[in-house]
């Protein structure tokens, strides 16, 4: 549908990457339950596999029900190609991986999602990769860690857990001087309320676990390219710039242009670390993103209703939402997500860490649960579990101190969620 006239996002949330079966005429994209698929002959096979023509090999690497997804996820975002894999963790590291080698880093926001916090001060360790920390607020400070050996800046436009909003483009500023790549997770804002690339971010990271699928059915990861970026520019990059022995010395930026991170993602990223979505998780994100901006309108509206409420009521120290008047970002929303702050925020709890369990314990339509981006409104208690291997320090950096519960706020009946808390606050507090 890209080539046609210019379709809304109502619209394209629903048909982008998908026609009927040629051979059944289904209208819904088949799950196409396949490890392997024949080839027309050995010329066939040949070019296949020395990446002259594109088309399905093993399932490890491409499928038709995954390339659907990744299709429409990408027209979403705007990009010029994506690729699906396992899990939002596993979209980060493939992101990393053509960018990165021993003794390079990358610098990241200090308010990220507790396990990636995790994943870059600890795991990449294990590849020789480091990662350094920065409040994104301080747009100095961002320039002023970079070095010769940065190879990509990586943040989150609404983070995980405060619901906080990110400059994207003030960084973005940061990255294109340095000549490195701009990461974003989009997975808390959806491509519904923010699109990462018109703001001048490389690449876009899903968990499509969360929002785009929004049923908590399965896990799932996303990498979108948006083709602008110049991996030939210097020698940062030769995984993208320089020959590549596997495909005998082929040049993955001269050769597929504005497609080489998606390709060299496919053909390198799946075909080595094997973080492969499987279709039937395909299938079931497909029908999410169906409803992306339904949801997402639903989601927003409700969180702003149920966030003033929190604010007013003398049970709660404050309320971190970015819809509200009284936030810091609350002017940067009308540019960054336009359409809402989201539905993810945390408020304090007067008691502090005991009033939050209590809390937690109290609920009844709201689950405990380690997730969020669902139809059901979900609560935790960031510092307990998410972001219990953080220090004290990092999960304030984090906004996921003691006192602190995190809410994603579902579609159900906000004054049902809302007497829901009520009921709870008078539990955890008395």
């Amino acid at each position: 549908m890209t080539d046609g006239p210019t379709y809304g996002f109502d619209t394209l949330q629903i048909h982008a990457g998908a026609k009927p079966d040629p051979a059944t005429g289904a209208r819904q994209t088949p799950i196409y339950q396949t490890t392997a698929y024949v080839f027309r002959d050995a010329d066939h096979a040949a070019a296949l596999f020395n990446l002259q023509e594109v088309g399905f090999i093993y399932s490890r690497l491409t499928n038709p029900t995954v390339a659907v997804l990744q299709e429409r996820i990408a027209t979403l975002e705007g990009g010029v190609g994506a690729v699906c894999c396992s899990s939002g963790h596993a979209a980060q590291i493939m992101a990393l991986f053509p960018l990165m080698g021993p003794g390079k880093n990358i610098i990241a926001s200090t308010r990220l999602y507790g396990g990636t916090v995790t994943q870059f001060s600890q795991t990449i360790k294990r590849f020789g990769w480091s990662c350094k920390f920065v409040d994104f607020d301080d747009v100095e400070a961002v320039k002023a860690a970079v070095d010769d050996d940065t190879r990509a800046i990586f943040g989150e436009a609404i983070a995980n857990p405060g619901g906080y909003i990110m400059d994207v483009r003030s960084i973005a500023d940061v990255a294109d001087a340095a000549g490195v790549p701009l990461i974003i997770d989009n997975t808390t804002a959806t491509p519904y309320l923010c699109r990462p690339i018109e703001h001048g971010a490389t690449l876009v990271v899903h968990s499509t676990t969360k929002y785009l699928t929004g049923n908590g059915t399965v896990t799932g990861g996303c990498i979108v390219d948006s083709g602008k970026f110049d991996w030939s520019a210097n020698d940062k990059f030769p995984s993208l710039s320089q020959p590549e022995p596997a495909y005998h010395g082929l040049k993955f930026h001269e050769t597929f242009g504005p497609l080489a991170f998606t390709f060299h993602g496919i053909a390198i990223g799946l075909r080595d670390l094997g973080m492969t979505m499987n279709p039937q998780a395909a299938h079931y994100t497909l029908m999410g993103t169906e409803t992306l901006s339904l949801r997402m309108e639903r989601h927003v509206e409700n969180a702003t209703k149920i966030a003033k409420w929190l604010e007013a009521d003398a049970r709660v120290d404050y309320v971190t939402y970015a819809g509200l008047e009284s936030s810091p970002y609350f002017e940067r929303v009308k540019t960054v997500c336009p359409k809402g702050a989201g539905g993810l925020f945390t408020f304090a709890v007067k008691g502090g860490y005991d009033s939050c369990v209590k809390l937690v314990n109290a609920l009844e339509i709201f689950s405990h649960v380690a997730n969020l981006g669902d139809t059901r409104s979900l609560i935790i208690h960031s510092a307990s579990t998410t972001h219990r291997q953080l220090s004290a320090e990092q999960q304030v950096a984090a906004g996921a101190g003691a006192n602190v519960v995190r809410v994603s706020i579902g579609t159900e009946d906000a004054n049902d969620l809302i007497a829901d808390l009520d009921q709870a606050l008078t539990k955890a507090t008395s």
